[in-house]
C-alpha cells in the first residue's frame, strides 16, 4: 500500500509540476507576441521590435519566477505551521488526536469500529503521516520546493516568449505580423492540447480558449500600437 501510494504522489506530482510548466509557456507566448505586436502596430523598426520583445521576455521571465517562489514559499511556511502544529497536539494529548482522527474516517463513511481500529493501526506506525494525511492532506516528505518551482516557471515562460520572438525576426517586413500571428496561434494549440491532456479535460475546448484569447489579446495590441504610433508621430 504504502508503494503505491508513493507512485500515486510521484505521478500527481509530475502531473502539477507539466501543467505548470504548460501553463507558463503559454503565458510566454500570449505575453510576448502581444507586446511584440504592439510595437510592430507603431513601427516597423526590426531593433525597435526586437528590443521590446527581449525586454518583455526577460522581465516576463523573472516576474514569473519571482511570483512563483513568493506563492510557493508562502504555501511551503503555512503547511510547515500545520506540521508543526500538530506534531505539538499529538505530543501534549495523543488521545484526544487518535479520536479526531477516527472521526475524521467515520466522516467518510467508515463505521465507528473500523474507523478506530484504522486510526489505532496507522498512529502506531506513523501517527503525523497519518494525521496529515487524512486530515490536511499533506506529506511531510514531499512539500513544493519554491526555488524548483521559480525556476520551472522561469524556463517555461522564456520558452514560450522566444516562439513570437523568433517568429518576428525570421519573417520580413511585410510579412512579419502575419508571420508571428500564425506562428502564435500554432503554438498555442499545442499548449492548449497539452494542457487538456494533462488535466484529462476536453482538447478541443482547451485549445479553442487559449488560441481564441491569444488571437484577441495580439489583435488588440496591435491594433492600440497602431493607433497610438500613428498619433505620437
Amino acid at each position: 500500500m504504502d508503494g503505491a501510494a508513493d507512485m500515486e504522489r510521484a505521478s500527481n506530482s509530475k502531473l502539477n509540476w507539466l501543467r505548470a510548466a504548460v501553463l507558463g509557456a503559454n503565458d510566454g507566448i500570449v505575453s510576448v507576441s502581444s507586446i511584440i505586436l504592439g510595437v510592430a502596430g507603431a513601427t516597423s523598426a526590426r531593433h525597435t521590435i526586437f528590443i521590446a520583445g527581449l525586454a518583455g521576455l526577460v522581465a516576463g521571465a523573472f516576474s514569473m519566477a519571482v511570483g512563483e517562489y513568493v506563492s510557493v514559499s508562502s504555501q511551503r511556511d503555512t503547511e510547515r505551521a500545520f506540521i508543526t502544529r500538530e506534531k505539538r497536539r499529538l505530543h501534549e494529548d495523543s488521545t484526544h488526536e487518535l479520536e479526531g482522527l477516527a472521526a475524521t474516517y467515520e466522516a467518510k463513511g467508515v463505521s465507528r469500529k473500523t474507523a478506530l481500529q484504522v486510526a489505532r493501526e496507522l498512529s502506531e506506525r506513523d501517527a503525523l503521516k497519518a494525521h496529515l494525511e487524512a486530515e490536511l492532506g499533506l506529506d511531510e516528505d514531499d512539500l513544493n520546493n519554491p526555488t524548483q518551482a521559480a525556476f520551472a516557471s522561469m524556463v517555461s515562460f522564456t520558452v514560450g516568449g522566444l516562439i513570437p520572438l523568433v517568429a518576428v525576426l525570421a519573417a520580413s517586413r511585410g510579412t512579419r505580423v502575419g508571420v508571428t500571428f500564425v506562428a502564435v496561434l500554432a503554438a498555442l494549440t499545442i499548449t492548449g492540447y497539452a494542457s487538456a491532456t494533462v488535466g484529462g479535460a476536453s482538447r478541443k475546448r482547451a485549445i479553442l480558449r487559449v488560441v481564441l484569447g491569444g488571437a484577441v489579446a495580439m489583435a488588440l495590441t496591435y491594433l492600440i500600437g497602431h493607433l497610438f504610433g500613428a498619433a505620437v508621430n
